[in-house]
């Protein structure tokens, strides 16, 4: 008999990539942790601590330059992600990236035509499409519980003003994003779960979006409220990015998803805000913790909607019916490996090597997710303008809709 031997992973950023850790241990049998790569001799110590025999490496070309590393996890900061995912594939190495894959159209292409050319796979690590909640909605539109899917809603929002700046007032790369750049600037979380519902390359495709964004109000305050009204940030004219970011999306095949991000407006966290509807039942996701998750199904209600008789059902009273199989099997693991999806976002990258197969997120859903962010952009720029999705597959036939 054959032993397969686990892939050779080397973690490209320590801070973000510590989450993860448990979920690389608990699949010992599918990855094995090679390599840790770091600028800060802090961060590779931390990491030395927990694993003695890690390799620590300071230089991201040192990795690349590793034959006894197979693939990288790109832990890093999200403007980086586009060229060091290039550049490992261009290397031999597979590539798991933490969103977005890339924030430019022109990214997105290289990134498409260098997995094509090399034969490397490449998967983002959209964790929100393996929570819990999100894959029993998928177990359930693949199932067709809701009939013919036609709406859509997801946001991410969630107040990171404190996560834009360091102690004294300069940037983050994500205070940069929020200074540079005015649209959807991170949209992947929201729209991951929701393109694996509507069959986003496997029956349908987005056709074209267009962005709306509000005034910089809550940014512009908080730096204020804490830097004073002398430092730069105190001036709204200094940011680019409004508060509150809307997109509509239409697909091929005529479903509309409407998608809001919102980093800044000052409120209790719902960035895992999600809603379905179809011709044959309805989802709604909670508005906080307290809450469960709403569902109401044509076939399994004494009544008809238009009676206006009918009530929503917590969603887990269909738990034992729709529960994906992956949590029915490994629901312990991933919950003790933390955040519900990290667990099965890493075993899916490592099985997809090991299989020889795309992953379930593969190259092609990475880009159309991640660009949003430049055509978001664009349609700010026109005042709103529908702006089209560049058809990244080529019209592959394994990837046409209808």
């Amino acid at each position: 008999m054959t032993t397969i031997r686990p892939v050779r992973l080397a973690v490209i950023g320590g801070n973000r990539g510590f989450l993860y850790t448990k979920s690389i241990d608990f699949l010992e049998e599918k990855l094995e942790l090679a390599a840790i790569c770091d600028l800060n001799e802090e961060v590779l110590s931390r990491w030395k601590e927990k694993y003695p025999n890690i390799k620590t490496i300071a230089d991201y070309n040192q990795v690349l330059e590793d034959p006894a590393i197979d693939a990288v996890f790109l832990a890093t900061p999200m403007m980086l992600h586009a060229r060091q995912a290039i550049a490992a594939m261009k290397a031999g190495k597979h590539v798991l990236c933490e969103v977005a894959a890339a924030h430019t159209l022109e990214e997105c292409w290289e990134i498409v035509e260098t997995a094509e050319q090399t034969g490397m796979i490449y998967m983002m690590a959209e964790n929100f499409c393996y929570f819990r909640l999100n894959m029993m909605i998928r177990n359930m539109t693949e199932q067709k519980i809701f009939g013919d899917l036609t709406h859509a809603e997801c946001g991410y929002i969630h107040d990171l003003r404190s996560a834009t700046h360091a102690p004294d007032g300069s940037l983050t790369w994500r205070g940069e994003m929020l200074r540079d750049y005015n649209g959807n600037n991170y949209p992947t979380h929201s729209l991951g779960p929701v393109a694996q519902w509507l069959g986003i390359h496997r029956g349908d495709a987005f056709d074209y979006m267009m962005t709306i964004v509000s005034k910089p109000s809550s940014q512009s305050g908080y730096f204020a409220e804490l830097f004073g009204t002398e430092h730069p940030g105190a001036d709204p004219a200094y940011w680019k990015q409004g508060d509150s970011s809307l997109t509509l999306i239409r697909t091929k095949q005529g479903a509309v998803i409407y998608l809001r991000n919102d980093f800044t407006s000052a409120r209790p966290f719902n960035y895992a805000h999600y809603a379905l509807q179809g011709t044959k039942g309805a989802f709604l996701s909670a508005r906080r913790f307290s809450e469960d998750p709403l569902v109401w199904l044509d076939d399994r209600s004494p009544n008809k909607s238009y009676t206006g008789k009918v009530e929503w059902s917590s969603i887990w009273d269909y738990a034992e019916e729709f529960e994906h199989p992956s949590w029915k099997r490994d629901r312990r693991k991933a919950e003790e490996a933390g955040f519900g999806g990290d667990y099965f976002c890493m075993e899916e990258f490592a099985s997809a090597i090991l299989e020889g197969r795309r992953p379930e997120i593969d190259v092609y859903d990475s880009v159309a997710m991640s660009c949003v962010f430049p055509l978001s952009v664009q349609s700010v720029e026109s005042q709103g303008k529908p702006v089209s999705f560049p058809d990244f597959t080529k019209n592959r036939s394994v990837y046409r809709y209808g």
